[in-house]
This record gives structure tokens, C-alpha cells and sequence, in this order.
């Protein structure tokens, strides 16, 4: 048996309860993993309320760790015991222990610490994606990220940098705005304060910006149209404020032949090639200093209950991991 944490039934983060499991021997294509690190991330919310049903009760949550193979199972090839590896998906990851399929996890190098991996490695390829698949930014690019002092956003505001961006994020305090400018945000907003629109227009001398990052959801849609320019693409990745729903999709004619999408990490990572990509690429940038992983957080295991408090309570800001 392992510690874990489990879900009896979907609701507010007191349904996260300490319990244990079995772990038993990795079957054919799998490995027994021992946490190190547990990465946080709001998906991890979703999953708890329900949003992302499961398919039984109890489940374990999680979609991020980092640790040490300890055993391997048949047709296991390239991985050993001993070896340190992280992962992003799939769920079961609030546990000291577990089994897991080889094929989605992929060896740390030496100079990436286990705490790091565990913060950054559903965050970090999620900026991989956005970045370099579902558009892809540059020099030439104006973007507007919403959320910019989270996990996500600092992550996003370093790489946008690096490939010469031009970022304005939002955030909902001033010490918040001040962090992500520390971390290469080009332009901040407190959308507490300020008319987020109207400030876009003013940056971007009233053509608007290339493309809108929104892990936030119903509550800044409105503004995130608003704020692009003509053909510009919408791209919703989250819903931290709640989904999207009644969508008339005649507003993005309205509003200048706008173009949306709603992307999810998983499936740019389904194949083996692309996650390992992905994972090599943001092992780089975070390996030559180019982006720090800011880990502001940390809970432990049994207080997992207390981390999605914090995140819910937009208390956070950078990673938050739970420690074994």
C-alpha cells in the first residue's frame, strides 16, 4: 500500500481525503514510479468538481510528478530502475507510489532538479504548444495573456522574451502585474483597476493584438474578443472563472472575422515523438536559463485539500508542488 489522496465523490477541496492504495507490479509497458514531487495544476480543480468526470469513485487526482523508477514491467525498453523521469498525464498522481505507462514518461537530464520537473512540466509544454503549434509566435507578435502571474503566465512571459514578443498580461493585483514584468512581461494590466480593453487599444495603437490567451473563460471573453485585431485567433485553454457557454459563434463575423480554438496539452502530446519534443524543448530553455521555474509554493501531500484552497483563491502565483 502507498499514501494517497482520494475522491470519494465530486465537490469543494474537502473531498480530497488521505487514504492509501495498492500499487502492485508493473504489467506489460508499464513502471512503478515513487514520487519525488507532485506537480499542482487547475485541471487538477476541474477533475475535483467534476467538470472532467471520471469514470469511477474512488479516483486518485493528479496530472503531474516527477521521481525514480523502481521497477520495471515486460516491453518496457529504455527506461531502468533507477532512472529519474516526470510526466504530464495521466491522472493519478496525489500518491507517494504508482504505476504508470512507460510511454508517458520521459528521463530528466541532470542539470533539471525533480522539484523543478515536478512544477513545470504540464505548465511548461502547455507555453510549448501555445507558442509553437497553435500559433506561432515571434518577433512579429502582439499577444494578450490573461492570468500572466500564474504557473502558466510565468512561464509564457519568459519565453515571449525569448522569441521577442511583444506580451501584455493581465493580472488582478498590482504585486501580481509586478512579478510578471520581473519575468519579461512587456506590458501589464490589473484588470481590478483597469479597462483591459481600452488599454489594449492604447498599446497597440488601436489595431489590437495578434493573438488572446484565455485560461480564465466566461468571465473575460468579452474582452478577449474585443481585444483582437482583425483575423486575430481567440485561444481558450482553460476556464478558471467557469466554461464558456451560449456562444454565438455569428460574434466572431461581428467582431472582424475572428478565429477561435479551444486546444487541450493531451492531445499535442498523444503521440511519443510530440511528447518527447515538446519535453526536450522545454528542458532547454529552462537548462540555459532562459526560464526560471518559480516555485512559490509547496504543500504537503496530505494538505492537498489547503493547495486547491490557495489556487482557487487566486492565492498562488508561479508553480505550487506537493511534496511526498
Amino acid at each position: 500500500m502507498t499514501r494517497a489522496i482520494l475522491v470519494h465523490a465530486y465537490g469543494g477541496p474537502e473531498v480530497l481525503q488521505p487514504g492509501s492504495v495498492e500499487v502492485g507490479a508493473p504489467g506489460p509497458g508499464e513502471v512503478h514510479l515513487r514520487h519525488t514531487a507532485i506537480g499542482l495544476n487547475y485541471i487538477d480543480v476541474y477533475i475535483r468538481t467534476g467538470a472532467y468526470p471520471q469514470p469511477s469513485f474512488p479516483f486518485v487526482p493528479g496530472m503531474e510528478g516527477a521521481g525514480e523508477v523502481v521497477a520495471c514491467g515486460p516491453d518496457v525498453t529504455g527506461l531502468a530502475v533507477g532512472d529519474r523521469v516526470a510526466y504530464a498525464g495521466p491522472i493519478g498522481a496525489y500518491c507517494a507510489e504508482r504505476l504508470i505507462p512507460a510511454d508517458r514518461v520521459v528521463k530528466l537530464p541532470a542539470e533539471i532538479a525533480d522539484e523543478t520537473a515536478a512544477a513545470m512540466m504540464l505548465q511548461g509544454m502547455t507555453v510549448h504548444y501555445l507558442f509553437h503549434r497553435t500559433f506561432k509566435v515571434g518577433p512579429q507578435t502582439t499577444m494578450l495573456f490573461h492570468a500572466a502571474a500564474g504557473g502558466v503566465g510565468l512561464i509564457a512571459c519568459q519565453w515571449a522574451r525569448h522569441l521577442g514578443a511583444t506580451l501584455i498580461g493581465t493580472a488582478g493585483t498590482d504585486e501580481k502585474c509586478a512579478l510578471a514584468m520581473q519575468h519579461g512581461a512587456t506590458h501589464m494590466i490589473n484588470y481590478q483597476s483597469e479597462d483591459v480593453t481600452a488599454r489594449v487599444a492604447e498599446l497597440t495603437e488601436g489595431k489590437g493584438v495578434d493573438v488572446v490567451y484565455d485560461s480564465v473563460g466566461q468571465a473575460m471573453l468579452d474582452t478577449s474578443l474585443d481585444s483582437l485585431r482583425t483575423f486575430g485567433l481567440f485561444v481558450s485553454y482553460g476556464a478558471a472563472s467557469g466554461p464558456i457557454t451560449n456562444f454565438d459563434i455569428g460574434v466572431l463575423a461581428k467582431k472582424g472575422s475572428l478565429f477561435m480554438t479551444r486546444p487541450t496539452l493531451f492531445n499535442y502530446i498523444a503521440e511519443r515523438d510530440d511528447l518527447v519534443a515538446a519535453a526536450e524543448a522545454l528542458f532547454d530553455v529552462v537548462a540555459r536559463g532562459i526560464v526560471d521555474i518559480r516555485i512559490a509554493q509547496r504543500f504537503a501531500l496530505e494538505d492537498a485539500g489547503d493547495a486547491h484552497r490557495a489556487l482557487e483563491a487566486r492565492q498562488t502565483t508561479g508553480s505550487t508542488i506537493l511534496t511526498v
